[in-house]
């Protein structure tokens, strides 16, 4: 299927328009100027649009021949979150930062991939298309829960997998969704008042420029269309042998910390599940220094 007749779908996403389009590129480049510099990046062909990804890597030999790291972004976002994570994980080993087709960055969709088996196949083949066997998957929020589903429906490439405050775990609640439009329109807040807002919502975007800037033009630009993905069942987690590594925001308002931070363990044998405190919804964002030591030494404990 071609881009413009992908446009007319009610069950894809598409931007707006190219001008915006290219607007939000030009928001997302300043974002990722923030972080380490890739040294290539690519598009992957798979049945429902194409990939686009960004590669990191260490300048050291020792560190290409590790096992590389997949980086798998929030929904409303672009493979840009990852700034604060870049530069600590690529100086480690390789990093591959995903677009995810139907949310706005460069990457094309054509088909949707909210159906969980859907997202399973695209996922395993863009590790493909990019010659990976072996990766250690990491997701934040939605990117947590493909990453969950991966680790279910098509874990034969994974190493390992690291949620950061996942989608996957809970039914979506009301009250996430009420942060999430409260943190929408507190971008337009007066910069004085950021400040004070971002630490009362638990929101980063407000007090960093560049990713205020990136999400609000997201919003004007970007045309998201798939529903909010249902959580795996407790018989469905309890299938996950690949390695686990959660990570939980004490005041996350997309997941009941505690009550995870328990079952999770109980139904996936070995997983390891921490909670963080003074974060919400972004521990990698607020507290990037530990947050990459952390998934570090998980990784490097598995391989």
């Amino acid at each position: 299927m071609s881009e413009t007749a992908a446009r007319t779908r009610a069950d894809v996403g598409r931007y707006v328009s190219d001008a915006w389009r290219e607007r939000y590129f030009t928001a997302c480049d300043a974002v990722y100027a923030l972080g380490a510099s890739p040294l290539s990046e690519e598009d992957v062909e798979t049945s429902f649009g194409t990939t686009h990804v960004y590669r990191y890597g260490p300048a050291h030999h020792a560190g290409r021949s590790r096992t590389p790291v997949v980086l798998v972004h929030g929904a409303g976002s672009c493979s840009a979150m990852w700034y604060p994570n870049t530069p600590a994980l690529s100086a480690d080993r390789p990093v591959y930062a995903i677009d995810t087709p139907g949310d706005p960055g460069r990457s094309v969709q054509r088909e949707p991939i909210h159906q969980p088996e859907r997202a399973a196949q695209w996922l395993d083949e863009t590790l493909a298309g990019l010659g990976l066997d072996r990766v250690h998957l990491v997701g934040s929020s939605y990117g947590g829960w493909l990453a969950l589903n991966q680790a279910h429906r098509g874990p034969g490439r994974l190493a390992s997998v690291t949620l950061l405050d996942p989608g996957g775990l809970e039914k979506v609640g009301l009250r996430f969704f009420v942060w999430i439009f409260a943190s929408l329109f507190a971008t337009f807040a007066p910069k004085a008042l950021r400040p004070r807002l971002a630490a009362w919502l638990e929101q980063p975007v407000l007090v960093v420029p560049e990713l205020r800037a990136m999400i609000r033009t997201a919003v004007r630009a970007y045309r998201i269309r798939r529903p909010a993905p249902l959580p795996l069942s407790e018989e469905e987690l309890s299938t996950i042998r690949t390695p686990l590594y959660l990570v939980l925001g004490k005041r996350s308002l997309l997941v009941h910390p505690q009550r995870q931070a328990e079952r999770v363990p109980r139904l996936i044998p070995g997983a390891r599940a921490e909670i963080i405190s003074s974060t919400g919804h972004g521990p990698q964002i607020d507290h990037a220094e530990e947050i990459n030591r952390r998934m570090l030494d998980f990784m490097a404990s598995v391989d």
